[in-house]
């Protein structure tokens, strides 16, 4: 549909709403009518905000920015205290972006615009957009997924409102110029954070007497719900091999969504070990070598895996192609993922009662055959 009215009319009530209700956020600058004083805050902020919720993001906000209060620090840090700093809060390739463009800009300095931002590794649109309005005051239209869902229920958009990004940044744009860029990005996001959420709090809202799904009773259904993949479930064991005061770990990939991270090799659950050929006798190795945790279920956008901890001490170390065996005390200096993070910290935890033989020798010889 066509609105009748453009975007600083019907948004005015937001921007002196937001001026009266806006979080104090570490990032968020007092002045929103001058340029950041730090773009290099709000680069960081935006990466970190993308697909974690900003009560998660603050603490790590306020770590990163104290060990690496610039670009100038960052682009000089080491891969591992990147990946440690990030430690917990997922989808770490957004770590390896965000050194690879403060090295950017270490060398070159900073865009001027949205199309030098872009440029910048790892950087879309979505962000290029978001630091052009935040940081440097350029009406630059800024949709992410509040922005997205507060337009489409204002607009009354009841297909995906990212097939119309384009219309709804070009309607957009007025009232970032009317009341400037970085004002009125926050102010669509901190509604959509805070009061235009998928159970919206209308009665709260500066702009329901023009949201037109409010006033059509269709805040329910608008936007359209997004269709997802499926998603794909695994049974796994995670195994922490320790012989001679090492763990044997595989090192970090250079690709991929593990990238930069240390892991615990990693076992096929589908069918239990126990009814595989045993290679060696189960008796080579006593039964208090074994010890179990009670498992759990770790969940990724397109993943769910349920996971069985088990810890293995051996006599001496053993030989696992591509494979590390590294001490006890650079154990818990590692940058893991959320998974291997938990088996780590059960090492330290009381063990369930386990007495199997069988499936603690056939679990030493699975590990053999691991894929670093």
């Amino acid at each position: 549909m066509t609105p009748t009215l453009t975007a600083d009319p019907i948004l005015a009530p937001l921007a002196s709403w937001f001026e009266l209700n806006r979080r104090r956020l570490p990032w968020r600058a007092r002045d929103l009518d001058a340029p950041h004083p730090d773009p290099y805050a709000v680069l960081v902020s935006e990466l970190m905000l993308q697909q974690t919720q900003v009560a998660t993001v603050i603490p790590y906000f306020e770590r990163w920015m104290a060990r690496f209060p610039d670009v100038a620090s960052l682009a000089v840090a080491e891969d591992d205290a990147i990946h440690k700093l990030w430690e917990g809060l997922g989808y770490y390739r957004r770590a390896r972006f965000l050194r690879q463009a403060a090295c950017a800009i270490a060398e070159v300095g900073w865009p001027k615009d949205v199309h030098g931002l872009g440029k910048l590794p790892g950087i879309g649109p979505y962000t290029a957009a978001a630091l052009a309005a935040i940081a440097l005051q350029q009406p630059e239209p800024a949709l992410d997924g509040n922005a997205f869902r507060v337009l489409a229920r204002l607009l009354a958009i009841r297909e995906d409102p990212r097939q119309r990004a384009a219309f709804l940044g070009d309607w957009l744009r007025p009232a970032l110029q009317a009341f400037g860029p970085s004002r009125i990005t926050q102010a669509v996001m901190e509604l959509g954070a805070t009061l235009c959420t998928p159970r919206p709090s209308c009665a709260a809202c500066p702009l329901s007497t023009v949201c037109q799904a409010h006033q059509s009773g269709l805040t329910g259904s608008i936007p359209a719900p997004k269709v997802r993949a499926a998603v794909k479930e695994e049974t796994l064991w995670v195994v922490a091999f320790h012989a001679a005061g090492q763990w044997l770990l595989l090192p970090p990939k250079d690709s991929g969504l593990l990238a930069g991270l240390w892991r615990w090799p990693v076992l096929d659950r589908s069918s239990d070990p126990r009814m595989d050929h045993v290679a060696e006798a189960p008796e080579a190795y006593p039964s208090n070598h074994l010890r179990r945790w009670k498992g759990w279920t770790q969940v990724y956008s397109h993943r769910k895996e349920a996971v069985e901890p088990v810890a293995i001490e051996l006599d001496q170390p053993i030989e696992v192609p591509g494979a590390c065996w590294m001490s006890d005390s650079e154990l818990p200096t590692l940058p893991m993922g959320k998974r291997d993070q938990k088996l780590r910290d059960l090492l330290e935890q009381p063990a369930l009662s386990c007495a199997d033989p069988k499936l603690l020798a056939e679990l030493i010889r699975r590990v053999r055959t691991v894929k670093a």
